[in-house]
């Protein structure tokens, strides 16, 4: 209902600009207006710069909204979404939307944003073709990734590198045409984008530089790409994602000024009309149009000061930095890319080997322009004194070798991390996506009494979308909570070899591709160069889950039992388990165990509580032999002894119980099959039982199956021992099929983000059901996405280690006696 003191404010588009404006607005002037947002998508407002970590795998669709739908209602905000406004009469103030809702205004603000850049190629508008702008294209890529292997990504810029990379990370073979000969050329120069493609390059992503695209091949669907030299690639899907340009459409009808963008003055004010604002990627200011995020937070700012009444309110254009958001590669670019004459200098640092460039403008002693690749540590610092017009004439001669040596120089101390952002100024911009200064998070940790990362994006959106400021914005918890971080942090380090927690270690092993042990010690300091007993069996748990199929398994940093295939016992024998598919056996391979056991004297044979059976006593020479006996009977190791997948725990159900609903044999022995092999951050074990009387006691496994007479109830973070804990229930499905995935979608969650020797138990209690429920259940793309890194794993795991070393060989030489030399 509209407040007759109030006016009337009409937003034209729900994204980014426009919100924040509203955002800044409500800090302002909460009374002043009653605000109605129309809106072009059926979504709230998202952050369009993480669809590039959505398309990776890396965020959800939940996880990059920033307006819930409950946070327009709570501000008495109206939302119309999915029906963007058509028509807007200036003589009567009203706007019209596509479905006819009419609405009158006092004030208009126009936030249209941009269209992406459509060049005249033909075959573009085929199916299997669309841009990289919003979430219908995101959806269509990876509708695209599931269903085909081929793609194409025309544009070599910030989008279409962005695209290429979260693609490949969805299993695409992917290939780039770009029309210049290097990438990135508008914030990179020729050397760093050199750089750039290399690394790329050895990601698997092919590249086709000096590619002018003639056509898009294809009848039905796109299969391809023609090039002008004659060149074709192969494709199933066709990314454009070349530029934006800004989407003027409805002010063009309106008779507002307008040149590439709507023409506003200096209070954001469109020059045609005092009562209609624009802000965003839609205007033109000063003859300047807008692709990046930082302006565009400060025209919120200014248009909002300008709508509640603060008429001083004026737009300066700020200096400009740009970041690459592809995990494990670092890009920082700002203002000038070279010299602009002979008076300009330029200084560089070139590192081959280690993949390290920076280089520095200078004019009259003060930087101008910076470009970094591969080691960004000192971007925010350069950038700081390129906006402040610092004076580097005394630093001159170390300046490129950044902040630590230059001040070094000078005499002073050389700062840590956390001195160099408290050195920063309070106006300092730490969050460049987000337009967030440092005295904004400072004040907020203080008054609002935040401790971790995540409270301080939650209140201040620092550090929120592309996450390259994470490290200031820690280094500004450490400087305000002193001591108390790192327990505010919530994770220990992982031992006395390092400063780091296994979180961290995990991030930086994902993101900066490091594929060995002694690489991970050598790029985080690791005090124990040799590592120790406790975060070598991590270090090499962790390699094997990120890169399976590139990692080696390192044997020696493994525990005992795990390097010799069995359990130690007190008396220094072994314990033998062979798997058995869902507690089944057969005549077959119980004659096998029996003439085992009597043929190498073994002293004890017992039924194990997961239904298999033990063999207690073997000698370690005999291990071998015993395996290979087994082997023959067609049994493989049961890895009783492994951080992995143990058993599969069945009743008969149907089959033979008159109280079975399901066939929980049938299903166990379907999961054991699937997941057998894999290696977790603890043991894991699994059960199903067919009808709720529960005689699997699926309810405390690490993940249950209880059959009903509609389907199969799920369970998750169960375990017996001295602490029992009952599981959480996940869901409810209805086929086979669906237990196999939720099922393989859990455990890699699981093996991806719990710490090493932390079971599903204390993990799940850790992140709550709640998280586990929106990444397993509420997000199919995302499970779907899981599932299938799961089984591209286990393409590597399911190797019997009992066989190769039975076999003889150099695996085999640890299980061999020592003769004495005569």
């Amino acid at each position: 209902m509209i407040s007759p003191q109030r006016q009337r404010l009409v937003v034209i588009g729900n994204g980014m600009a426009g919100m924040r404006t509203v955002e800044e607005l409500l800090k302002r002037a909460p009374q002043r207006y009653d605000i109605t947002v129309f809106g072009a998508e059926p979504h709230p407002n998202y952050d369009r710069i993480a669809l590039s970590s959505v398309l990776a795998g890396e965020k959800t669709l939940e996880q990059i909204v920033i307006n819930s739908r409950d946070w327009y209602a709570e501000n008495g905000i109206r939302l119309i979404a999915g029906d963007p406004a058509v028509a807007v009469d200036r003589a009567l103030k009203t706007v019209t939307s596509a479905s006819g809702v009419r609405l009158g205004y006092d004030k208009l603000l126009i936030a249209t944003g941009s269209k992406p850049l459509a060049p005249p190629i033909p075959g573009l508008g085929l199916p299997g073709t669309c841009a990289f702008r919003d979430i219908n294209d995101v959806e269509l890529m990876l509708e695209a990734a599931r269903n085909h292997r081929r793609a194409v990504v025309i544009g070599g810029g910030l989008l279409g590198l962005e695209a290429a990379w979260g693609l490949k990370r969805r299993g695409m073979g992917v290939a780039l045409v770009h029309l210049m000969p290097t990438l990135m050329e508008r914030q990179l120069d020729t050397h760093a984008g050199m750089l750039l493609q290399r690394d790329l390059d050895k990601r698997g992503i092919a590249f086709f530089t000096n590619g002018q695209t003639e056509q898009i091949t294809g009848a039905d669907r796109a299969t391809g790409v023609k090039l002008a030299d004659g060149r074709e690639i192969e494709a199933d899907l066709v990314v454009v994602a070349i530029g934006i340009r800004p989407n003027v459409d409805l002010a063009r009808a309106m008779d507002l000024e307008v040149n590439r963008g709507i023409v506003v003055d200096d209070g954001l004010r469109t020059s045609e009309d005092a009562d209609i604002f624009a802000v965003g990627e839609c205007i033109e200011h000063r003859g300047q149009v807008f692709g990046l995020v930082a302006p565009i937070w400060e025209q919120a700012k200014v248009c909002a000061a300008q709508l509640a009444g603060e008429e001083e309110a004026a737009y300066v254009t700020p200096a400009l930095s740009t970041r690459l958001k592809i995990t494990g590669i670092d890009v920082f670019s700002a203002g000038a890319l070279a010299a602009a004459d002979e008076a300009d200098e330029e200084i560089t640092f070139a590192d081959a080997a280690r993949g390290v460039y920076r280089k520095l403008v200078l004019r009259e002693s003060k930087i101008v322009g910076a470009v970094m690749y591969g080691d960004v540590a000192d971007g925010g610092w350069y950038f700081q004194m390129l906006r402040e017009g610092t004076d580097v004439a005394a630093m001159r001669d170390t300046l490129i070798l950044g902040r630590t040596v230059a001040t070094a120089a000078l005499g002073a101390a050389a700062p840590d991390p956390n001195a160099a952002v408290a050195a920063l100024p309070e106006t300092a911009e730490i969050c460049g996506c987000n337009g967030v200064c440092k005295g904004a998070i400072t004040r907020a940790i203080a008054e609002k009494g935040l401790t971790t990362l995540e409270a301080v994006r939650a209140h201040t959106k620092a550090s929120a979308s592309c996450g390259s400021c994470t490290p200031q914005v820690e280094s500004l918890l450490a400087l305000s909570l002193g001591d108390g971080f790192q327990k505010a942090a919530g994770e220990k380090p992982m031992c006395k070899c390092t400063a780091h927690g296994h979180d961290v270690v995990r991030k930086a092993i994902r993101e900066q591709e490091i594929k060995s042990i002694p690489e991970v010690m050598r790029r985080l300091d690791w005090k124990n160069p040799e590592g120790c007993g406790s975060c070598r069996p991590a270090l090499n748990f962790y390699l094997l889950c990120e890169w399976p199929g590139e990692y080696v398994d390192d044997a020696q940093s493994r525990f005992v039992n795990e390097r010799m295939h069995a359990n130690i016992q007190k008396d220094g024998t072994y314990s033998v388990v062979p798997r058995m598919w869902g507690g089944l056996t057969s005549a077959k391979e119980l004659r096998a165990i029996a003439d085992v056991a009597e043929k190498y004297n073994v002293r004890e044979v017992k039924v194990t509580g997961g239904q298999r059976i033990d063999l207690f006593g073997v000698k370690r020479e005999d291990l071998p032999a015993v395996w290979r006996d087994l082997n023959a009977a067609g049994m493989v190791s049961g890895h009783a002894y492994a951080k992995g997948l143990r058993t599969v725990k069945t009743c008969v159900g149907s089959t033979w119980c008159r109280f079975g609903t399901q066939d929980s044999t049938g299903m166990g022995v379907q999961l054991e099959k699937m997941t057998w092999g894999s290696w977790h951050p603890h043991k894991v074990k699994l059960a199903v039982s067919g009808c709720p009387r529960n005689c699997a006691e699926a309810t405390i496994k690490d993940f249950g199956v209880v059959a009903v007479d509609s389907g199969w109830e799920l369970s998750v973070g169960g375990n017996g021992g001295i602490h029992v804990r009952a599981t959480d229930k996940l869901c409810k499905v209805e086929t086979e099929a669906e237990v196999l995935e939720y099922c393989g979608a859990f455990l890699q969650l699981y093996r991806e983000e719990a710490r090493y020797l932390e079971r599903t138990a204390p993990w799940v209690e850790r992140v709550g059901i709640g998280y586990v429920k929106r990444r397993i259940v509420e997000d199919a793309e995302g499970r779907r996405a899981l599932h299938a890194k799961f089984l591209h794993s286990q393409q590597f795991m399911q190797d019997d280690p009992w066989a190769e070393r039975a076999a003889g060989g150099a695996v085999a030489e640890p299980f061999k006696t020592l003769v004495p030399a005569e």
